[in-house]
């Protein structure tokens, strides 16, 4: 089969490649990939950015998220069969979304929503899965919660803003000018406009941040918090929570906590706290959020879609900065919209 494979770790080592088709186990389903999307994590896998705790084994498919159709399942397998359309994030170490087919464990793998085309639902499950764990398992989100989450027109974004409005929390976010009006339109009670001013002059009593830039950013988000608020960094710097996730030597979560060491302390002083965000693969929480997707309390955000062959260049669209909003999808069938 086809598919988009990590032969070396660096910005040119991912290529095209005919590889066999995935050995399918007792707890997995194949699936026939009809579209999947680009991540920010595809990149940093690719240039072996995790390579001390995500030992892949080279060459191997990229591709942490897809929609597609059953088209096998193993034997011990329940609630899913041949024929269904599914969309799923892939476990860590068993990722491959950019290929014609892929084995996931049942776990990882939920019916597709309803109401999204192909594209749409590829579109879908890791940004969604990380909002709804950074919101409900980690930040724990109520009715009069203020959360603030930055870079709202992205994918993890976009889509945090429409759950935390769901969960009943007045959302502020950060965004350009011409993403204003989308992120109004997600839901976003208060909008600063980065290019003309700082958030932290015009925001405070915030019960959770969500940061996706780091350094700067991160250090002055802390300051928005009321006593006891969360900032959660989705760019770093790691901490040993991340190592210990993973289920990293012991050594490593010192390794991490000293590079969190520095925004870590400066969280103490100011009497807030700070986590480092890893999402997860999760079937069961796929098929919660595919409720929302149906009931219209969410919706996907999509910048552009490609051709299947045309991944890689796809993934350049994304490197460069040219996504204007949303999730930049690449489609091995027709659109159905």
């Amino acid at each position: 089969m086809k598919a988009f494979v990590v032969e070396k770790y660096g910005k040119d080592g991912a290529r095209a490649a005919e590889v066999a088709e995935p050995t399918v186990g007792d707890r997995d389903v194949l699936v026939r990939v009809s579209a999947a999307s680009i991540n920010p994590l595809d990149k940093m896998v690719r240039n072996g950015e995790f390579k001390q705790l995500l030992k892949y084994k080279r060459p191997f498919v990229l591709g942490h998220d897809l929609a597609g159709v059953v088209t096998r399942v193993g034997s011990a397998v329940r609630g899913l069969e041949v024929g269904d359309e599914v969309y799923a994030r892939p476990r860590d170490l068993r990722i491959g979304g950019f290929a014609e087919f892929i084995a996931i464990d049942q776990d990882d793998v939920a019916p597709k929503p309803a109401s999204l085309s192909p594209q749409e639902a590829a579109a879908v499950p890791l940004v969604a899965l990380a909002a709804w764990q950074i919101l409900v398992d980690h930040g724990r989100v109520k009715p009069g919660h203020k959360v603030l989450v930055h870079a709202g027109a992205g994918g993890l974004g976009s889509t945090v803003i429409q759950l935390a409005k769901h969960l009943g929390a007045t959302v502020a976010t950060t965004t350009a000018p011409d993403t204003e009006k989308l992120v109004r339109s997600l839901g976003a009670d208060v909008v600063v406009d980065y290019t003309k001013e700082d958030f932290s002059k015009v925001l405070s009593g915030y019960d959770l941040v969500l940061d996706s830039l780091g350094g700067a950013n991160l250090e002055k988000s802390l300051t928005v918090l009321k006593p006891g608020g969360l900032a959660i960094g989705v760019a770093g710097p790691p901490d040993s929570g991340f190592a210990k996730q993973l289920g990293a030597p012991s050594f490593m979560g010192l390794v991490m906590n000293t590079l969190s060491r520095k925004v870590r302390k400066q969280a103490k002083a100011l009497g807030v706290r700070y986590q480092f965000f890893f999402m997860q693969a999760n079937g069961s929480q796929l098929r919660k959020l595919s409720a929302l997707y149906d009931s219209g309390k969410l919706r996907p955000v999509i910048d552009r879609v490609f051709p299947f062959d045309e991944t890689l260049d796809a993934m350049a669209y994304v490197e460069q900065g040219r996504t204007k909003a949303g999730k930049v999808v690449v489609s091995m069938v027709p659109d159905s919209n």
